[in-house]
């Protein structure tokens, strides 16, 4: 089966997740550490990752909280104790970068956060980069078209031919969704409110209504026929 634009949900939370994972909609999860601290103190990280990936399995993406260099790599091979699977999650600063490069090395899959140009998109890939995550919605809070650097984005890639795949992140709205699979983005990782609100329509549930009624007088019909 041809795939395209897929979705990933940017959560922490297994609830969410569960829930999101049995639509079948979803082939990744993209954390940080503003949604590890929304969940349960007491859980240790390490457990929370080895949930998510057991109920999603695929790209699980897990950053690290170091601003330099050693510390990043150093986390990165913590991570990777726990789950060897994970795509470690690394900052674009020129620290972040260094990080990137090495880890790179080792072929250890990188996923560079915090990105909002295509110079920045543009060096994490030179960097190594596997994942090369733009942020939409933090442009847009700033009065920039986070959309319109995502389509730069896209276009250079397609005229350089690079291979780091871009992920359309920081994603407020379902519109967002749709402007980022127009775009050409291969991945939308998407919070699990907006994934939901992707699937309803005020029209759906009115056909569902009326299907309902129509059935429900037919059913009565033919009962007392």
């Amino acid at each position: 089966m041809v795939v395209g634009m897929q979705l990933f949900i940017d959560s922490a939370n297994i609830s969410e997740i569960q829930q999101v994972a049995a639509l079948g909609i979803i082939s990744g999860v993209t954390t940080n550490p503003s949604l590890l601290a929304k969940e349960d103190p007491s859980t240790p990280v390490e457990k929370i990752i080895a949930s998510i990936h057991e109920i999603v399995g695929g790209h699980i993406s897990v950053e690290v909280v170091s601003t330099d260099t050693e510390g990043m790599i150093r986390e990165a091979e913590e991570i990777l104790s726990w789950l060897p699977e994970a795509t470690i999650k690394i900052p674009m600063t020129a620290a972040g970068l260094s990080a990137v490069y090495e880890l790179s090395r080792r072929e250890i899959p990188t996923n560079v956060t915090l990105v909002f140009s295509p110079t920045q998109a543009l060096a994490a890939a030179n960097a190594g980069a596997r994942y090369v995550s733009i942020f939409l919605g933090r442009l847009d809070d700033i009065g920039q078209d986070g959309v319109g650097v995502l389509r730069q984005v896209m276009e250079i890639w397609d005229v350089q031919g690079l291979e780091a795949e871009i992920i359309a992140a920081s994603i407020r709205h379902p519109m967002h969704i749709v402007e980022a699979a127009r775009a050409g983005a291969p991945i939308a990782t998407v919070p699990y409110k907006v994934l939901m609100q992707s699937l309803k329509h005020p029209l759906t549930d009115a056909g569902l209504e009326a299907f309902l009624r129509d059935a429900a007088k037919w059913h009565k019909q033919s009962v007392t026929a």
